[in-house]
């Protein structure tokens, strides 16, 4: 009798364990596409697991089955975050961190800096948007992804960081200081008792309303035209775009933005002011939300765009925070211009091109002579 019940019962177990194997083969033929999809995993964990000569954390290894999923996108602006990318890109968006003041992205030569920030250690120590970056503190950055990258740029404030770039047929070496980096992202002045300057070096939370306070300031002093400077500025929230455009554009549209279904949302300027003669100055250094407020200036006939090509950053990405305290930052969709011009690979041509001198930088005074430039067009007006 005993052994009726053991056999009736491990024949039950053993049928649970077929059945349960049954289904992660069927679940794996689907997730992979394969009829190999289970063994295949449960070999490469294995061999992971119990062969390599160290041994490697059980998390380690699941998390780093999640990044390489989301990595096999083939996509630069798409990772999986753990809990310290998470944390500094939030603090990024909040222009708070520890760094140098560089914005990474992925050109065609590999990882460049997008944009050095003005005022920045990574401005100030010479680095210039653009330039390819070979090493971080002796590391080649051939394989690191941008999240990778930035991680390693950023650390506590006072600490170095070293930097190797090529810069055309040239290398060169900065060995830069990491500090507290809190950004003023909106800064304004008057050039002339009738010409306002705004410079915009990043599109963060308080943004939008840091430029609505110091319009309306600008207008107070008789502002009648208006420079917005967005060279070098790596762009940030759609958002903040958005608010922004309230002030410079009439009603209407901004961008519209496309997703993978063909789905279509767009974004709108609510036009709160009257708008005034303008012109957008941008380089290689503008991206993404910088493209959008020059993109939809430009089609919108309601200013003159003036500078160097802009960088060509116009996909659209979303946190999306999992189960723990880690996130996937995923592209969803590609920026459209109000005439429905596609951004991304392409930035936005000027409608004035002019380029600084070799060796000089921007700065936002008549000096400078894309500001200079300007200046002319809106006396012209």
């Amino acid at each position: 009798m005993n052994k009726q019940i053991l056999w009736s019962v491990s024949k039950s177990i053993l049928k649970i364990l077929g059945s349960g194997i049954l289904v992660m083969w069927l679940v794996f033929w689907y997730l992979s596409g394969t009829f190999w999809g289970f063994p295949r995993y449960m070999f490469t964990y294995y061999v992971s697991s119990q062969v390599f000569m160290t041994p490697v954390a059980k998390q380690t290894l699941f998390e780093g089955s999640l990044k390489g999923m989301v990595s096999s996108l083939g996509e630069p602006h798409s990772q999986y975050l753990d809990a310290e990318d998470y944390t500094s890109i939030m603090e990024q968006t909040s222009a708070t961190y520890s760094g140098v003041g560089m914005v990474l992205g992925m050109g065609t030569d590999g990882l460049e800096a997008v944009s050095a920030i003005e005022d920045q250690p990574a401005a100030r120590a010479g680095i210039e948007s653009g330039d390819r970056i070979i090493k971080i503190n002796d590391v080649d950055t051939s394989t690191l992804t941008i999240e990778e990258a930035s991680k390693r740029v950023r650390g506590e404030a006072g600490t170095d960081v070293t930097l190797v770039i090529k810069r055309g047929n040239e290398e060169k070496t900065f060995t830069i200081t990491r500090e507290k980096i809190t950004l003023p992202t909106v800064k304004s002045k008057m050039l002339t008792p009738d010409v306002g300057y705004i410079r915009i070096s990043q599109f963060a939370e308080n943004t939008g309303n840091d430029f609505g306070l110091q319009y309306q300031d600008l207008k107070k002093q008789g502002m009648k035209k208006l420079i917005i400077d967005l060279r070098d500025n790596p762009g940030g929230l759609l958002t903040t775009a958005q608010e922004i455009s309230d002030f410079i554009l009439p009603k209407g549209t901004l961008v519209t933005v496309q997703d993978r279904s063909g789905k279509v949302a767009e974004y709108d300027s609510a036009g709160i002011e009257n708008p005034i003669p303008l012109v957008i100055l941008i380089n290689k250094g503008s991206a993404s939300a910088s493209e959008i407020i020059a993109g939809a200036v430009q089609d919108r006939k309601a200013g003159t765009i003036v500078g160097t090509n802009s960088y060509g950053k116009g996909t659209v990405q979303t946190i999306l925070p999992d189960f723990g305290n880690e996130a996937i930052k995923i592209t969803i969709a590609k920026y459209h211009t109000p005439n429905d011009r596609v951004i991304d690979g392409i930035g936005i041509k000027p409608d004035v091109e002019i380029a600084l001198p070799d060796g000089t930088r921007t700065k936002g005074t008549l000096e400078d002579v894309q500001v200079q430039k300007a200046f002319d067009i809106l006396n012209q007006e």
